[in-house]
């Protein structure tokens, strides 16, 4: 495959000529390649790199160090190599998840929202190198999810609407190098979320499969249709090589459940590569108690309140972790209906323009 496109994005989008022509090219190379990159200024270059050289201190401390960085509250913190398991195999990567730092004196959390509490940070520089980086993807998401929106033909807002106070979270991943035992570092898998931007090093191991035409893509979001596991030994993939002072861009589950399936969720893998393996997967998403309805095709009743389907995700992926156990034992579920029921009285539908779709 010939090198991704790589756009240039605004510092606002206005929704003048040169938006919309970038929103149609953004979503051909989206429903061609499953992935498109997105230039870095250098701001947003030096902030990259100094969160990666954070990741990088933080692996390497003693295992001891890093097993104190998790919280029975909320899914942020570490997980150690071999927890997290794709297709009921294990992965190799290290992770330290960063999820919305929610006060012990915040109501979500004495009303027991599943999922809220204080971040486990090791340290205030980490924290802080974290912050800034997500900072700069929050700006990227937004401005992408204007473009989204213009080159479907829906209200500039139609989705950034949704992502207002979002539960916007990052996965910083370290691979270790290839070994005899495995080349796995993490099985085929799309990503359960709205829209992702990643950051690598300069070592690889990202595969991205790309659209197929007449293939079947599940419904991730529904029970019995997952996607691990899927399409793991068959071609087409396509490595993605790591090109400097880029992000990398592709849809989540969210994005095909909201375009009906226009765009769909990209699957990848990572597979170990000679030398350790730096990332960081950001994830731009609606609001803890949003509700959403489908924006493209028929009217439909199907919905998603994404706060349960966060929570879902993660138990199904971390099982036996105390913040498992801890919502199963506190009926920190019931609070999730409740909170599905409210959202569902306060959803609206979002109108689409006529403009035909790119």
């Amino acid at each position: 495959m010939s090198e991704l496109q790589t756009f240039v994005l605004p510092d606002a989008v206005t929704g003048q000529p040169s938006d919309i022509e970038l929103a149609g090219q953004m979503i051909r190379a989206w429903r061609r390649d499953g992935i498109f990159q997105v230039a870095m200024s250098d701001e947003q270059e030096i902030k990259t790199e100094r969160a990666l050289e954070a990741s990088r201190r933080f692996f390497r401390l003693p295992l001891e160090a890093k097993a104190k960085c998790v919280s029975d509250l909320t899914y942020s913190g570490y997980i150690a190599s071999g927890e997290e398991v794709t297709a009921g195999e294990a992965d190799y990567s290290e992770i330290f998840t960063v999820c919305k730092d929610v006060s012990l004196e915040d109501p979500r959390v004495y009303g027991k929202w599943p999922c809220h509490g204080p971040a486990p940070w090791p340290d205030e520089d980490y924290r802080q190198r974290m912050a800034a980086f997500t900072g700069e993807l929050g700006s990227v998401g937004e401005r992408l999810l204007e473009l989204t929106a213009l080159g479907l033909g829906l209200e500039p807002d139609a989705l950034t609407r949704l992502t207002r106070d979002g539960w916007h979270h990052m996965r910083v991943l370290r691979f270790p190098a290839l070994t005899s035992r495995t080349a796995r570092g993490i099985g085929a898998h799309t990503d359960y979320g709205l829209l992702v931007i990643a950051a690598q090093d300069d070592v690889g191991g990202l595969l991205i499969r790309p659209p197929v035409e007449g293939e079947q893509r599940n419904r991730n979001w529904l029970p019995g249709e997952s996607t691990a596991g899927m399409y793991e030994n068959e071609e087409p993939w396509t490595f993605v090589t790591p090109v400097p002072k880029v992000l990398t861009v592709f849809p989540g589950d969210i994005l095909q459940f909201l375009t009906n399936g226009h765009l769909l969720s990209t699957p990848h893998k990572v597979r170990l590569n000679t030398r350790e393996r730096y990332s960081m997967a950001y994830f731009h998403e609606p609001a803890f108690d949003t509700c959403i309805r489908p924006l493209l095709g028929p009217p439909s009743r199907e919905l998603i309140h994404y706060g349960t389907h966060f929570t879902n995700m993660f138990m199904r992926c971390y099982p036996d972790r105390v913040t498992t156990r801890r919502i199963l034992e506190e009926s920190r579920l019931t609070t999730l209906a409740w909170l599905r029921e409210a959202s569902m009285v306060s959803s609206a539908p979002v109108r689409v323009h006529s403009r035909a779709m790119t």
